[in-house]
């Protein structure tokens, strides 16, 4: 496994929604402006934008308060395939510890 790379980023790619759904998830329970997630998540202002409305309007991010001008943003924790990734991910860092042990053994 990378050690940069989240286990989630591992298992299903480096795509943007899933750059950017990980950097939320790893960040519960925050809000963060679009600028915080483009620097957390590691893509382009541009990247972003391309993907932004599919992710509203699947409701996989969800507008919380704005703070000056700038929306506010979190994960919806309480999508069921969002429950699936955050188990997905925590059974996969699971894995990826087992073996990293087994291996120093």
């Amino acid at each position: 496994m990378n050690g940069d790379a989240s286990v989630l980023i591992e298992y299903f790619g480096e795509s943007p929604k899933v750059k950017i759904i990980d950097f939320l998830i790893d960040n519960i329970p925050f809000d963060y402006s679009k600028k915080e997630i483009i620097e957390g998540s590691g893509i382009a202002k541009v990247t972003l934008m391309k993907v932004w409305k599919d992710l509203v309007d699947f409701e996989i991010v969800l507008p919380t308060r704005k703070f000056g001008k700038a929306q506010l943003y979190t994960i919806n924790s309480d999508d069921p395939i969002i429950k699936v990734l955050m188990k997905k991910e925590f059974e996969l860092g699971k894995r990826a510890l087992e073996q990293e042990i087994a291996v120093k053994a």
